[in-house]
């Protein structure tokens, strides 16, 4: 897959909410070379533009680029580090995780693992909740204490990889979006003017989106978010969602929004026109910066472009390299549409 490299080099950053550092270094680099203009606002929210009529309606993209993570909220008396989640996680997974402590705001990190209960001795099938996660920083009480503080964040360690026609590993949930707003502005030649944007804070309430709404005050802003994937033994159909291979998903609903209907015949219409495969998405347990978009600075108009994720909120979030260049493929098709082409 062309990008790939850029791809595994944003998943594989460190970028909890509130903390979204690393990846908007990679953001702000790629944006030097594709835009006219580049900005990071109050909320960290990084801002290329190409500036297109000044007399047309302006179109905002943008895809999140914070992951989900941990607070450090105790270091105990055996050195463990006691935490408190950062978004939504599933409890399952936490087990034999590798993590990263960003002490100093990441200038001087730690690295730990949060443990597993053998099999020779557990008694129970319960699994670990997140408020019961102990990192071990392999430190006892008096080192951790010096390395670690209360309020330090924490993220998975884990590497992005190929593996068949896919691509695997932590954060592609929203790091492929935020690969695939890079790769359109990369490629796109619109007329009118458009704001690719990598947001903060999505995983706790789309607050980077809100900001970002209210400054920006775009004519149209288009999301572009993971979306679920449940192909997978024992999901039924009406229940997977999206299906990995099947294209670039195109909203019409989730659980914090019902995209402007114009908007989203007009992204499957210029699906149609170029041949970009893409699924219908209509998903209620997940929500996206489009939300946000859509009320924050009054009425917007708003689409949601999808890019189906399997196994989200862990650390092999899987994507197939077909979806993903599908993606791209409609964000060009939509930002050289403009404002007014999408409404």
């Amino acid at each position: 897959m062309h990008g790939f490299d850029l791809l595994r080099e944003l998943t594989e950053a460190h970028g909890p909410v509130g903390h979204e550092r690393e990846p908007r270094e990679t953001v702000v680099r790629e944006f030097e070379t594709s835009v006219d203009r580049v900005r990071v606002d109050a909320m960290g929210n990084a801002v290329g533009t190409v500036e297109g009529d000044p007399d047309a309606p302006e179109l905002l993209i943008a895809a999140h680029m914070d992951e989900i993570g941990f607070v450090v909220r105790h270091v105990d008396d055996e050195g463990f580090v006691r935490v408190r989640s950062l978004g939504g996680w599933n409890a399952e997974v936490l087990r034999s995780m590798r993590v990263r402590v960003h002490a100093d705001d990441g200038d001087d990190p730690v690295d730990g693992v949060i443990g597993a209960v053998p099999a020779h001795v557990r008694d129970t099938d319960g699994e670990q909740a997140v408020t019961g996660v102990a990192i071990d920083l392999g430190l006892d009480a008096a080192a951790a204490r010096e390395r670690v503080a209360v309020g330090d964040a924490v993220t998975a360690r884990a590497p992005t990889e190929r593996i068949g026609d896919c691509v695997a590993g932590k954060a592609l949930d929203d790091r492929a979006g935020v690969w695939a707003v890079l790769r359109a502005a990369e490629r796109a030649a619109p007329a009118g003017t458009v704001h690719f944007v990598a947001t903060t804070q999505e995983e706790v309430g789309l607050r980077g989106a809100e900001g970002l709404a209210v400054d920006a005050e775009p004519d149209l802003a288009l999301a572009v978010d993971g979306t679920l994937e449940r192909s997978t033994p024992g999901v039924a159909p009406a229940d997977r969602v999206t299906t990995l291979g099947d294209g670039v998903g195109i909203k019409h609903l989730d659980a914090t929004v019902v995209p402007t209907p114009a908007v989203v015949r007009r992204l499957e219409a210029l699906a149609d026109e170029r041949g970009i495969p893409y699924q219908r998405e209509v998903a209620e347990n997940i929500g996206t910066d489009t939300g946000a978009l859509q009320t924050a600075a009054g009425s917007t108009p708003v689409g949601a472009v999808s890019v189906p994720v399997r196994y989200h909120h862990s650390t092999v979030e899987t994507a197939h390299v077909d979806d993903l260049a599908a993606t791209v493929d409609l964000l060009v098709a939509a930002a050289e549409a403009g404002a007014d082409g999408l409404r």
